[in-house]
């Protein structure tokens, strides 16, 4: 006779966080994933993270902010520093996915009428209700700004997300307000989070400092995160994360600290 628990179905969107079933049997015990510590150095500091609990938030790196026809070109803004994260961003995920280390795009991914959207966030960029503000045509090509679905929105083509990465629609400066990202982040049972993009001082910052009131583990990867803001908002990135929320390594350090481990 067959064994009925052969017959059991996992049932989870992530098999890392699956019950296994059968018409008459609820299996609710997980798998726990093969630990493969990995070490980087922060300013002297060892700081070693579980590579098979991390996840990478890549977050805004979309053709309003890093394309030169994009919305902050078009107001004037020299995106060049916020194309810089994508070399190093081109190096680094494909080892993270080889690695079966979720990718997920935080991006800015508004409705079409805006309703979730209050003035304080509209005014952004549109303080006089006439400028090309969100959801508004770009003159250029006619892309409504950080719409979802649009052109404007999208993710620049020398990052193309891959079918199996994580997509997740932001609608404030941080990630986690009115999103399901933190149900996404506990549903891969993710325990660090590696946070990329732009910009590092805004977007980047408000979704590294939710993570860290909620619990999570953050490390700031240096070489794949910029800003378009003057380079004192960086360094003051960069010091409040060391001293009030986690650890800054780079993707360069990340991959050598893999290759090791091989």
């Amino acid at each position: 006779m067959s064994d009925p628990e052969d017959d059991r179905i996992s049932l989870g969107a992530s098999p890392r966080n699956a019950w296994r079933v059968t018409a008459d049997s609820v299996d609710m015990t997980r798998q726990p994933a093969q630990s493969r510590p990995v070490t980087v150095v922060d300013q002297g500091r060892r700081v070693t993270f579980d590579l098979s609990q991390t996840a990478i938030i890549v977050v805004d790196m979309q053709n309003d902010f890093c394309h030169r026809d994009g919305w902050l070109a078009h107001i004037g803004v020299d995106v060049e520093p916020a194309r810089a994260p994508i070399a190093p961003l081109q190096r680094l995920l494909p080892a993270l996915r080889a690695a079966g280390v979720p990718v997920i795009w935080l991006n800015w991914g508004n409705r079409p009428d805006r309703m979730n959207l209050p003035p304080a966030v509209l005014h952004v960029y549109d303080p006089d209700g006439r400028s090309t503000g969100i959801g508004k045509p770009l003159p250029s090509n006619g892309a409504h700004v950080l719409e979802e679905g649009s052109w404007a929105a999208s993710v620049v083509t020398e990052l193309s997300p891959e079918a199996n990465d994580i997509a997740v629609s932001k609608f404030r400066m941080s990630g986690f307000q009115d999103t399901e990202l933190d149900s996404i982040l506990r549903n891969l049972d993710v325990r660090t989070v590696l946070f990329a993009g732009v910009n590092a001082d805004q977007c980047v910052a408000c979704t590294l400092h939710d993570a860290n009131f909620l619990g999570y583990d953050v490390l700031l990867l240096e070489d794949c995160s910029a800003t378009t803001s003057p380079a004192f908002c960086m360094q003051a990135t960069l010091y409040n994360v060391r001293q009030c929320f986690g650890f800054v390594t780079s993707g360069e350090a990340i991959l050598t600290a893999m290759e090791k481990d091989t």
